[in-house]
């Protein structure tokens, strides 16, 4: 699969993961999505403060959280009074960026008691389904986003 996925992690979190880790997990959701290898994202791994200041600037919600998913697809999702983005013509399928805070991970893992490394998957899972359409505004949509989540964190997992 010669899907890209562009890594940055802040300079200060460097040495919590690896950027060859991260890229396959990503990469591994999409497969489990089904798709095209025609197909790019960025991944950032940042502090708490600046997924917040993200948070309060593009969401208008000045508080601290664990992901946010900026999609590029052409149509905005479900619910969202947004103006599409328009694909460049290089055949690429542009998805967006996922943002994770790392320290909100770290807290998240020790909270559910299972490691800093499942915990950031599962946020890399969340935000790559949020860019590829997925809502979790209302009970329902939040039902069938948890049990995709949990369909392909079995699928990473397994594999």
């Amino acid at each position: 699969m010669s899907v890209e996925i562009n890594v940055l992690i802040d300079e200060d979190l460097e040495e919590c993961l690896e950027v060859s880790w991260l890229q396959r997990v990503a990469e591994q959701v999409l497969v489990a999505q089904g798709v095209s290898p025609r197909a790019e994202l960025g991944l950032v791994i940042a502090s708490q403060e600046g997924v917040q200041e993200l948070n309060r600037s593009y969401l208008g919600r000045d508080r601290p959280t664990d992901v946010i998913a900026f999609s590029m697809l052409p149509e905005p999702p479900a619910g969202e009074d947004l103006p599409p983005f328009v694909q460049p013509p290089d055949g690429v399928l542009h998805l967006g960026e996922v943002i994770i805070s790392y320290p909100q991970a770290v807290a998240q893992a020790e909270e559910h008691g299972h490691s800093i490394k499942r915990e950031v998957t599962i946020l890399i899972i969340h935000g790559v389904l949020h860019l590829l359409g997925y809502g979790d505004e209302t009970p329902e949509l939040k039902r069938q986003m948890r049990a995709r989540e949990k369909e392909i964190l079995g699928y990473i997992e397994g594999g």
